[in-house]
């Protein structure tokens, strides 16, 4: 798999837990234990996303 496709897999997926985040957030029945979770989801896809970009640009120059 190349790096901009891992990427935009990556940012899919950012997306999809950003989506399910909101919608948990707007229920007022959903566990504060599934909110930390897709938060911590998010973020780790977060910095696996800067990681790879990071990366990619240190190996252009």
């Amino acid at each position: 798999m190349s790096m901009q496709s891992h990427l935009a897999e990556l940012e899919k997926k950012h997306r999809a837990l950003e989506v399910e985040l909101n919608d948990c957030l707007a229920h007022r029945a959903t566990d504060d234990l599934r909110i930390v979770e897709l938060k911590r989801k998010k973020l780790s896809v977060k910095d696996e996303i800067e990681r790879l970009r990071h990366n990619g640009l240190a190996s252009v120059h």
